[in-house]
């Protein structure tokens, strides 16, 4: 689609709702990163072979074992290969497919994670800044007494940090963390510009909103103290962008759809166990439309690095598990 998706759709007997099985196609890596899977007795290396390489391999297996053995779903299964799930993608991928005007989806199936136990029914809510400091710059002696991007900044995490420690510390959980810090050319030069990224998290919405207005003021009070402060030149200058938005949410554990992925889950002989995070799910979750995120199966590790490995241990099971949730859900003839 325009935003990059990759869709099929897999028409129903019936066709009046729609399941859509999703795993993302993108991965924390940049372009022309080395993925060249190696295999070492019974190990597969290479970045992304688990998140989410195996559940693309998944979502591609349960499409050929329904055409191969003819079939027929009562619903529509709309296949989906998403793009935008990692880093700063912000869920895009899936937002589109749930923007006013997209296509209908009345239940939704994410394949992302480890274990076949876990039953992500619960979204994480984040936001995400991008926060920038600016001033003229200069040498660090000739220019000395201009209004430094870099103070401001130490200044405005020194506020924020204090602000947010204190209201964290209570209520329901909230996570803050300061990831990215960039700007400056060089040791004896006054930076023009310095820059941090935040990552906000909550399991409350409204308290997304209060730490934002923390970290509003903490920075305005920098870039004031800052520019009172300049002994020449022009006002430094701030910016804080909004780059991520992840909604929250939580459907009941009595949900049917919850609980036929739990009793699907106990079928194969793991116990499972609900979870909350932060997944493409989050977005239909929190328009309140069944969704929930399995895991891929198998056994893995060190996700999110070039050392990313994964074993096939009982991965069949996952398959199996995804197959019967997908046929719950969409029926069959």
């Amino acid at each position: 689609d325009s935003e990059g998706n990759v869709l099929g759709l897999l028409k129903g007997s019936e066709g009046i709702q729609t399941v859509a099985l999703d795993a993302h196609l993108d991965t924390v890596f940049p372009e022309g990163t080395d993925v060249k899977v190696k295999i070492k007795n019974d190990t597969l290396y290479a970045p992304g072979i688990g998140d989410d390489t195996r559940g693309l391999t998944m979502l591609l297996t349960l499409l050929e074992t329904l055409k191969t053995n003819q079939i027929q779903p009562k619903h529509n299964v709309l296949f989906v290969g998403s793009v935008g799930e990692e880093g700063l993608g912000d869920l895009r991928g899936v937002k589109h497919l749930f923007r006013e005007g997209g296509p209908r989806i009345d239940s939704w199936i994410a394949i992302d994670g480890g274990s076949i136990g876990r039953v992500n029914n619960k979204a994480l809510g984040s936001y995400r800044y991008r926060v920038t400091f600016k001033g003229p710059g200069g040498h660090s002696w000739g220019a000395f007494g201009l209004a430094n991007p870099h103070h401001a900044l130490g200044e405005a995490i020194s506020n924020f940090v204090a602000a947010a420690d204190q209201y964290t510390a209570q209520g329901p959980k909230t996570s803050y963390n300061v990831g990215v810090i960039s700007g400056g050319t060089s040791i004896n030069s006054v930076p023009f510009e310095s820059s941090m990224q935040i990552d906000i998290r909550s399991v409350e919405p409204s308290r997304l909103d209060a730490m934002e207005a923390l970290l509003e003021e903490a920075t305005q009070i920098a870039l004031d103290h800052q520019n009172g402060i300049k002994r020449r030149g022009p006002d430094l200058t701030l910016e804080v962008e909004k780059i991520g938005n992840r909604p929250s949410g939580e459907l009941p554990d009595t949900l049917p759809f919850v609980q036929r992925t739990l009793a699907a889950t106990t079928y194969f002989g793991t116990t499972p166990y609900l979870t909350r995070g932060s997944t493409n799910s989050n977005i239909p979750i929190s328009k309140g439309i069944p969704a929930v995120t399995i895991g891929r199966g198998g056994n893995g590790g060190k996700a999110h690095s070039l050392d990313e490995w994964w074993i096939n241990e009982e991965g069949h099971k996952a398959i199996q598990l995804a197959l019967v949730l997908l046929l719950s859900e969409a029926g069959m003839d």
